[in-house]
C-alpha cells in the first residue's frame, strides 16, 4: 500500500486537482452561456436525471436547503423546473425539469468538452481502465 506522502502519490493528487479545476472552470463557462450559474446548472442536471425533493438535491450538492429553494426559485421563472407535491408524501415537494428543460441541460453537457477531448485521445480500454480505478478509489463496485 502507498504512502500518503510518495511522490507518485502527490503528483497523483494533484493532476486529479487539476483536472477537477479546469472542470470547474468549464462548467462555469458552459453554464454561464445558457444564462446559469453553476449551482443552477447543477440541480438542473442532477433533475434531468429524476424529480427529488429539495432536501436531498441539497444532500447531494453538500449545502443548505435554503439555497436550493433559491435556485429552484430562479430555474423556475425561468420554466426549466417545476414543482409537484410527491405522490407518496403530499407534504414533500418534487423538483422536476420541465421540457425545455431538459433540452437546456441536455445543450449544457453537450457543450462540456473538457473531460470528452482529452479522453477521447484514450483507448475505449483505457478509459474502462480509467473508470474501474476511479470507481474503486470512490469504493464502487461495478
Amino acid at each position: 500500500m502507498a504512502t500518503r506522502n510518495d511522490a507518485l502519490t502527490c503528483e497523483v493528487v494533484d493532476l486529479i486537482a487539476t483536472v477537477v479545476a479546469r472542470y470547474h472552470e468549464e462548467y462555469e463557462e458552459a453554464a454561464g452561456k445558457h444564462s446559469l450559474t453553476g449551482a443552477q446548472a447543477k440541480v438542473l442536471a442532477l433533475l434531468a436525471r429524476e424529480p427529488l425533493p429539495m432536501r436531498r438535491i441539497a444532500q447531494q450538492l453538500k449545502c443548505e436547503p435554503s439555497n436550493i429553494t433559491g435556485i429552484i426559485d430562479r430555474l423556475e421563472s425561468r420554466g426549466l423546473v417545476e414543482r409537484h407535491p410527491d405522490p407518496d408524501d403530499r407534504r414533500v415537494k418534487l423538483a422536476a425539469v420541465t421540457p425545455e428543460g431538459r433540452v437546456t441541460a441536455a445543450r449544457l453537457r453537450q457543450s462540456l468538452d473538457f473531460a470528452r477531448e482529452p479522453l477521447g485521445s484514450l483507448s475505449a480500454e483505457e478509459r474502462g481502465t480509467l473508470r474501474d480505478l476511479l470507481r474503486r478509489m470512490l469504493g464502487e463496485t461495478g
